[in-house]
């Protein structure tokens, strides 16, 4: 029997609501199950660990997923914060810029989703808008009311660049995909190409040239890929790349 390839998936801290609040790691479990329905075998990467630790794991990965979440530290792109700030972790901003810092030198098969493609960016030198409802005239509503709204919700249109990886991987040049995000890539780093964008100009996805594999996505797929056949070879693609 072939042997799944091993993909690395990063968790969040979770403070418990009743005393004593003891913290918990937590991830979405449609992460992981898009993962193993496409060929993978997950692995949850909880935040915090020591560097060693965290190196020593991440060498024995096939490929990463940088999960979607709160807001990465401001002063790591060197800005001051904003208030709309929500759900800063130091502790998995540390881990996950190293571990998107690791995968770009050592070519491992990196897919970066909401967060992530966030972290992705900030990693190797950008900035990002810190709340666009302030900072963006004009946008689209990107976040909403998760005890009203759910999380498949088709919010919009993403324009994909005929020519990138990203519209080859998912066969289309328009796909209609989920928001939830207020946050989003505000200067572009260094190497990174812009290969999607919202209607209103919203950055929705990135890719690494020369990488293997390397695309972020500011939506969740992991929402749709049993609805949308686009969304479900994004991580079929990571995947095989792993395997490869």
């Amino acid at each position: 029997m072939k042997t799944k390839p091993l993909i690395g998936i990063t968790a969040f801290e979770m403070p418990h609501p009743e005393p004593p609040h003891s913290v918990y790691y937590a991830l979405g479990q449609r992460y992981a199950r898009a993962i193993e329905e496409t060929g993978g075998a997950p692995v949850v990467l909880p935040p915090g660990l020591g560097q060693g630790s965290l190196e020593r794991i991440f060498d024995k990965l096939d490929g990463l997923l940088l999960s979607g979440g709160g807001d990465v530290e401001p002063s790591f792109y060197q800005e001051p914060s904003q208030a709309a700030l929500v759900s800063v972790s130091l502790n998995r901003d540390r881990d996950e810029l190293a571990l998107a810092r690791w995968a770009m030198e050592k070519n491992k098969p990196l897919l970066c989703i909401c967060r992530g493609i966030q972290v992705l960016n900030v990693a190797l030198g950008g900035s990002l808008i810190q709340d666009i409802p302030t900072q963006v005239p004009g946008a689209l509503e990107h976040s909403f009311d998760n005890k009203v709204v759910p999380h498949d919700h088709l919010a919009h249109p993403v324009s994909l660049e005929p020519a990138s990886r990203l519209a080859q991987v998912m066969g289309v040049n328009v796909s209609t995909v989920n928001s939830w995000h207020h946050q989003a890539i505000k200067q572009v780093a260094k190497g990174l190409a812009v290969v999607a964008h919202a209607p209103d100009g919203i950055i929705e996805a990135v890719e690494l040239a020369g990488h293997p594999f390397a695309i972020g996505v500011q939506w969740h797929p992991e929402w749709l890929y049993d609805k949308q056949d686009e969304q479900r070879r994004l991580f079929a693609a990571l995947v095989q790349a792993a395997a490869g």
